[in-house]
């Protein structure tokens, strides 16, 4: 079994992910994108300008989420 990690996601897998849990690019601002749901109380942030998303901003994103690593890979393997 391999262990996936948070490391190596890129922008359009992150913005492929967002999408299908029903989250809202509202906006982009120098380079940072933000993204919302109705049910989150902050937007979900990252820069578009560092490839891959550093795993510390997908954990938060996760965190905002409520979700865990594994829910995101099988979001995203979808």
């Amino acid at each position: 079994m391999t262990v996936k990690t948070l490391r190596n996601v890129t922008i359009r897998e992150y913005r492929t992910f967002l999408e299908r849990i029903g989250c809202q690019h509202t906006r982009t601002t120098g380079g940072h994108e933000h993204w919302t749901r109705k049910d989150l109380n902050r937007p979900i942030t990252f820069q578009t300008h560092i490839e891959p998303v550093p795993e510390f901003i997908l954990k938060n994103g996760l965190r905002i989420l409520g979700m865990s690593k594994n829910e995101f890979w099988t979001t995203l393997e979808q």
